[in-house]
Formats: C-alpha cells, structure tokens, sequence
C-alpha cells in the first residue's frame, strides 16, 4: 500500500550486533502490519579503529531491509562518569537527535533479557535502593520514545534470528573487554550465579526487574503527591512534615527536589540522599551538603533549603 505523509516513522537504534539486527529485521516485517514507516540509525562512537565502516556497513544492511530513512551519526564520547556512562549519554542523545530531526514516533532498542538481569544485578552492586532494581522500562524517554519490545527475549534467541535469517552481526569486543564492568558481570558473574544457584537466574531478575518497578511507580506516585503538602506558603520544605513522611516516600520527595535544583539524576546515589535525609532525621547542626550538579542542601529555622552553591 503506498504509504500516507502522516504515516509514524519508527526507528530501530541498530549497532551491527546480534540484538539489534534481529530487532531491526522484525521491524522491517511488522511494520506494513503495523501501519508505520521503518527506518534504522546506528551510532559511531569513534571509539575502536574502523569504527566508521563498520557504521557504513550497518547503513547498508538496513537499507537491504528496506528500511528507510537509515543513517549513521558520529559522535564523540566524553569521559564524565566514565566509559561507559559517557558512551550512553552520548548515543541517547544522538538517538534524540534523530528522532527530533526526522520526526519519528517511536525509537526501538535491542535491550533483552539478559540485559534487564544485568541491569539488575549493576543497580543491587551500587545499593541504589528499589528503583535501580527496576531495570529498563519498555518505554521511557521523552513521551515514551523509547520502546524494548525484546525485554522479554533472551539474547540467544535473538541470535538464532539473525543465524536462520543470514544476517551478517558484529561482535563488539567491548562486550568481552574486562576493562568495563557490564562485560566481566556478562561474562564472569552471571555464569557463577548460575553455576551456584542453578538456571534461571536470568528469568528470576527479569521478574524482579518487573517487580520492583510497580513498586517503584507506586511509591513515586506517593511521593509526587506528598511533596504538596511538606511545603509552606513560600514553597520551601517543611523538616518537621518531612519526618513524619514515611523514610521511601521522603527520600523520594528529596530525589525529586535536588533534581529539581539542578543534580543530575544520574549523579544521585543512596549516599547522598542519605546524607540530606540526615538533616531531617538526624540534626546535629550539620554543615551544608554539597552535591552533584554544584547543589547544596541545609537546614535553616526548621526549613530544609536546597538550591544552587
């Protein structure tokens, strides 16, 4: 059927791996079902030698697919947070980019199932609380611009998509480089958590992914509607309200207004918000807080002041 200018324009974020390019092919399947244009974009870190061929070369096997439009975008990646926060940070907003730029409704990650108990076992390392037990949600992003129709798929599967289908994948030797800690828990940890505990690891984290997130939305939730009633007229937080709050619900409402004054979220760990939970919980005449993002928090006459330092 020939396709209508108002036709949604969904995009496949594809590295050459095995993941996305199953993911890329399904799309490439569905999408005249589905009613939408399918298109690919893949991202040139520049960080290996040959980086930009191989990019090419992905561009070229999505095209093969008929996927349309299909590009590579160039990026370079910085070293705040290290390697490989600064690589996402970097891809997410090269996919942000594209997305704005050609107007696409949705952008499809490869993440699967493995990944999610990765992610899992990553957030219960840095004892980050209930919210980095959540893993990945299937959408996310701005509106949900973000869809991972494959958290429910283990990654061999989707390798066996790509073997029967004779789809060329790339191997990122990041992925098995012990340098970076994805990789040693891909290849290291998860394999003893299986030898001492037995198979289904994976399924049992991916559930607790699932789990955890419900939690998580009904606690924020909570929290969003009780950080209206824990300010005074000038809409400074009260410390005495603060305390009668159950302790999820008000490190929540703290997350929420450090965010608020300018901490990045993904620069906010346990420690802190335990350290301004303090103020409340455990006043001793404390200093200012200093924080990520050059936030700080104090208490001043029975107010809990945070902002910029």
């Amino acid at each position: 059927l020939p396709e209508r200018p108002d036709t949604p324009l969904v995009l496949v974020a594809c590295s050459g791996g095995a993941d996305s390019m199953a993911l890329a092919s399904a799309l490439a399947f569905e999408a005249r079902k589905l009613g939408v244009r399918a298109g690919g974009i893949t991202v040139d870190h520049n960080l290996q030698p040959g980086s930009g061929l191989r990019a090419a070369e992905v561009v070229t096997r999505l095209a093969a697919m008929d996927l349309d439009p299909v590009e590579a975008v160039a990026v370079h990646v910085g070293r705040e947070g290290g390697p490989e926060a600064a690589a996402r940070d970097a891809r997410y907003a090269a996919l942000d980019a594209a997305a704005e730029r050609h107007g696409a409704a949705a952008v499809l990650l490869g993440h699967t199932r493995d990944d999610q108990a990765e992610t899992v076992l990553l957030g219960l390392a840095r004892g980050s609380g209930i919210r980095s037990l959540s893993g990945m949600a299937a959408a996310s992003g701005p509106a949900g611009r973000y869809r991972r129709p494959f958290l429910q798929l283990d990654r061999q599967t989707a390798r066996k998509a790509c073997l029967v289908q004779s789809i060329p994948v790339w191997d990122d030797p990041h992925n098995i480089d012990p340098a970076y800690t994805r990789s040693r828990l891909r290849h290291e940890g998860l394999p003893a958590l299986e030898k001492a505990l037995g198979k289904g690891v994976v399924e049992a984290l991916a559930r607790t992914a699932q789990l955890s997130r419900d939690d998580a939305d009904a606690l924020d939730s909570w929290a969003a509607e009780a950080e209206l009633s824990v300010r005074d007229e000038t809409g400074r937080l009260e410390c005495a309200k603060l305390y009668a709050l159950p302790p999820a619900v008000r490190r929540r409402v703290l997350r929420r207004a450090l965010i608020e004054a300018g901490s990045p979220p993904g620069s906010l760990f346990a420690r802190h918000l335990e350290e301004v939970d303090r103020l409340i919980t455990g006043w001793r005449g404390q200093r200012a807080i200093n924080l990520p993002g050059r936030v700080e928090a104090l208490r001043q006459g029975g107010r809990l002041v945070i902002r910029q330092s």
